[in-house]
């Protein structure tokens, strides 16, 4: 019998390589395709998919498809209602969409203990930690590690980032990824998510978490254990080796990603992020550490300084200053349903939007 995915984000770059790793593996099947904004008529016939969705609340949708596996790769607090969907009902849920976790946070741990399913984080450093973990007891991690690359703006200068513009901050020197997951890789935002995200993915506290710019991207996540040992996820950057192994689980299936070249020279370097330069990390791990609400703030916040930034209305490093001036207004009272946690997404929107210059 195939195994049926639901496919949340299918004309993104996450959603277009999950089609390739389908086409791979004939025990697979897409019984389900969405999107945000763009037409899915096309790839819906070639791939003679039936359900389909442009935009909207995406739950009716898997209701009628009855997916075993959701691939979430909608992109921002959009993909909340489709991560909880899933948790509830203990369907698989292969994650991508990081911002729902982070968002929901204690609502979507309640509720992957009701529905007791699978959660299979595809962003390549959760996947990392989740394979660098499977099988080891709780109380032998120390700590773990996740990279980062570092941007387009790594060795640029505070001062001369006044001054880049859209098309510099979405030159990506290692992945190829939609434009606002771009932008959060040059602030630092994305990886001030995943920090958060690994938190509710992994149960560690924040002080045994860490973040260390690695421009190859060769090394995905590290996770230290109690007796010195460190393990460590190695491979190209190539999304689609976390998304296989996400849509195959628990098989290693074959991906046409070249292996790993040690004798070629490969050079491993590390080094601690800027504070200076990457504002949004530090802030990330603040709002992280507050609780609450605050991580569905940042999240929303820096979802409307994003988008400003990239419409031309504000500078690059305009985005950390709304989400700092949005985070220090909001109050992150926990939210005790949904209802509530989209009343604090909407919220924090309006009070970055309020802080923007008329357009």
């Amino acid at each position: 019998m195939k195994k049926r995915i639901a496919l949340l984000g299918a004309t993104g770059s996450i959603g277009s390589q999950a089609l390739e790793i389908v086409g791979a593996n004939p025990d697979l099947e897409v019984c389900a395709l969405a999107s945000r904004s763009r037409p899915l008529d096309e790839l819906a016939r070639a791939r003679g998919v039936k359900h389909c969705q442009v935009g909207g609340d995406l739950t009716s949708l898997l209701d009628d498809s009855e997916p075993d596996v959701l691939l979430n790769a909608v992109v921002g607090f959009a993909g909340v209602g489709a991560t909880l969907w899933a948790l509830e009902r203990g369907v698989t849920l292969a994650l991508a969409n990081k911002e729902s976790l982070v968002a929901a946070g204690d609502l979507a741990l309640a509720a992957w203990r009701r529905g007791g399913g699978l959660l299979l984080p595809v962003d390549s450093e959760h996947s990392a930690v989740f394979q660098c973990l499977e099988g080891r007891a709780a109380e032998t991690v120390d700590s773990l590690v996740l990279t980062a690359s570092g941007g387009p703006f790594r060795n640029r200068p505070l001062d001369e980032l006044v001054s880049v513009g859209v098309d510099e901050a979405l030159a990506h020197p290692t992945w190829s990824m939609g434009p606002k997951v771009t932008v959060d890789s040059a602030t630092l935002a994305n990886k001030g998510l995943e920090l958060i995200e690994a938190h509710y993915l992994f149960g560690l506290r924040y002080e045994r978490m860490e973040v260390v710019v690695h421009p190859s991207s060769v090394v995905h996540s590290l996770v230290r254990f109690r007796d010195g040992a460190a393990l460590a996820h190695l491979g190209y950057p190539d999304m689609r080796v976390p998304i296989s192994f996400a849509l195959t689980y628990p098989d290693r299936r074959p991906t046409p990603v070249r292996q790993l070249d040690l004798a070629a020279g490969l050079t491993l370097e590390f080094e601690a992020p800027d504070p200076e330069r990457f504002p949004l990390l530090p802030l990330a791990r603040e709002a992280g550490v507050r609780g609450g609400t605050f991580p569905c703030a940042f999240n929303a916040a820096n979802e409307v300084a994003v988008s400003a930034f990239l419409a031309g209305r504000i500078g690059f490093l305009d985005i950390a200053s709304l989400v700092a001036d949005a985070l220090a207004k909001v109050d992150g009272m926990p939210a005790r349903d949904v209802e509530e946690l989209v009343e604090a997404d909407a919220s924090a929107r309006r009070t970055t939007e309020g802080a923007l210059a008329p357009v």
